[in-house]
């Protein structure tokens, strides 16, 4: 019992450590990546003609994305355009106006019924016209650029990225980790309502530090071709470091009272913990115990896939005027052979 505690502590604290000391990085990073493509370039500047491309391109201005740059668009983006957009229209316009209309009109009572409804009107066509539209436009624009911050973190480590079998798999894969993670949220918020609040916290905590790692890490576990099952099955075993390394995230997104300030200050602080997940040296040994609590959602996203699956064969094969027979067995009838 003892060993398992200190076992659980240190993995804890270990990860709590990679995922802050990991930031630290990322001023060295970029002279990394500058070296490793120099070295590349020398490396097929072999003959004169390539060696006259070479300083050609050397004399172009780069206009390859660095890390530090992206890093900071996204909190240019997400703290200096959104977070402020919000904190000006709730802390400053809305008081100010209220004050004005409250010196123009006078009665106090009255005042009270007509600012009640200019606010609701207000505050509906700022988020219908402005927080709504940009809040969808940060999910994609942040999408792409925390995919270019994993990409060049990557570069460094000097691996080559995995590929996928197909195209489909891919999809697959992505639509299946959606699916799942948007579950682990939803199973998380539920046993926040445990009627002891303290009991109900801890564990809604060590689920959101858990989902938390499964997205910083994901990157660094795609390029390296780590099917789905293989990740949940390395944050379940090894579930005290991997609450460890998205503790600190979960504590801070904790912190604001509003879903949309909670999101821009994730995507404020994502990117940074991106390059700990790259940089993290992930324990090899494997926690006393599993923590399966990835079970329940991986058994529904299983039914619900492919409940998916059958209906849109049914439905392709329905809209079928022409029923020829086909040489190979439907991939959703086919049942895997046994192995010897």
């Amino acid at each position: 019992m003892t060993d398992s505690v200190r076992a659980f502590l240190r993995n804890v604290a270990t990860g709590i450590k990679d995922s802050i000391l990991g930031i630290g990085t990322i001023s060295k990073l970029d002279a990394r990546i500058q070296q490793k493509r120099e070295e590349q370039r020398r490396r097929r500047a072999s003959g004169a003609l390539a060696q006259r491309r070479a300083q050609s391109e050397e004399r172009k201005p780069d206009s390859e994305p660095k890390l530090a740059s992206r890093i900071f668009q996204c909190c240019a983006w997400n703290g200096g355009v959104f977070w402020l957009s919000l904190f000006l229209f709730y802390r400053v316009f809305i008081p100010l106006l209220q004050t004005l209309t409250a010196r123009i009109i006078g009665d106090p009572s009255l005042h009270g019924n007509v600012w009640s409804w200019l606010e609701f009107i207000l505050t509906s066509v700022f988020s219908a016209l402005w927080v709504l539209p940009l809040f969808v436009l940060s999910k994609i624009v942040n999408a792409i650029w925390f995919q270019d911050i994993a990409d060049l973190a990557f570069e460094v480590s000097g691996c080559k990225a995995q590929p996928f079998p197909s195209v489909s798999k891919i999809i697959a894969d992505m639509l299946f980790n959606l699916l799942l993670q948007a579950l682990f949220l939803i199973q998380g918020m539920i046993v926040s309502l445990f009627p002891i609040d303290a009991i109900g916290q801890m564990v809604s905590l060590l689920h959101m530090a858990l989902l938390y790692s499964l997205y910083c890490f994901e990157y660094r576990w795609f390029n390296h071709g780590v099917e789905m099952h293989q990740r949940l099955s390395n944050i379940e075993r090894n579930w005290p470091y991997y609450f460890g390394f998205g503790l600190p995230m979960a504590l801070l997104t904790a912190l604001p009272s509003s879903y949309i300030v909670s999101g821009c200050l994730f995507s404020i602080l994502f990117p940074l913990f991106i390059i700990s997940a790259n940089e993290a040296k992930t324990p090899t040994k494997l926690y006393h115990f599993q923590l399966r609590l990835f079970s329940l959602v991986v058994l529904i996203s299983n039914k619900l896939f492919h409940k998916t699956v059958h209906l849109q064969s049914s439905l392709t094969s329905s809209v079928s005027t022409e029923k020829l027979p086909s040489p190979h067995t439907s991939p959703v009838r086919q049942r895997p052979l046994s192995s010897q």
